[in-house]
């Protein structure tokens, strides 16, 4: 996937913390709790797999981000439309796509995750991975939760997990 260019950037200020959303080209690569758990690791990642460097020129993908998340938090939008482009590794992007079929409202353990990706003994594997993801919300790991229903690490931190989660009435917790 190797290119180069720039990662457009900006702030965006959610209910439950600060995210920065980038796009790359014509798509939606970044939106990642800035307080976030494992600080650097996205933005390396992303950096290496586009050949890119970050511009805190906001464009109009992000812009059209920061939109949606408004309607989002609204309780006015319950999916998006906006273009994605996942970098990672081919596992990785297996289980970015994997959360985008994870309705609104629905939770899924990372066990039964695993067992859909037709892995049931790579649960930490994907757990990893859904923890690796840069594009929070849009691709929604906040809707992967522990065996039980616990809620079990996010990016974002697990207050903003179960606001995520409160917010789309999930019943889980």
């Amino acid at each position: 996937m190797k290119t180069s260019g720039h990662i457009f950037i900006q702030t965006y200020h959610s209910p439950c913390g600060d995210l920065t959303l980038g796009s790359f080209g014509d798509r939606l690569c970044l939106c990642n709790w800035t307080n976030e758990k494992h600080p650097g690791r996205v933005d390396h990642r992303l950096r290496t797999y586009l050949s890119a460097s970050y511009s805190e020129v906001p464009s109009d993908i992000t812009r059209e981000a920061a939109r949606q998340l408004d309607e989002y938090f609204r309780k006015e939008r319950t999916s998006f439309d906006i273009p994605l482009l996942f970098a990672g590794s081919e596992f990785q992007n297996r289980v970015w796509a994997a959360l985008l079929e994870i309705p609104y409202g629905r939770t899924l353990s990372y066990g039964r995750l695993a067992m859909e990706l037709g892995m049931p003994k790579a649960v930490r594997a994907v757990a990893n991975a859904n923890g690796a993801n840069a594009i929070s919300i849009f691709a929604p790991c906040h809707r992967v939760i522990g065996a039980g229903g616990s809620l079990a690490g996010y990016g974002g931190g697990l207050e903003a997990k179960k606001i995520l989660l409160e917010l789309e009435g999930c019943r889980c917790l």
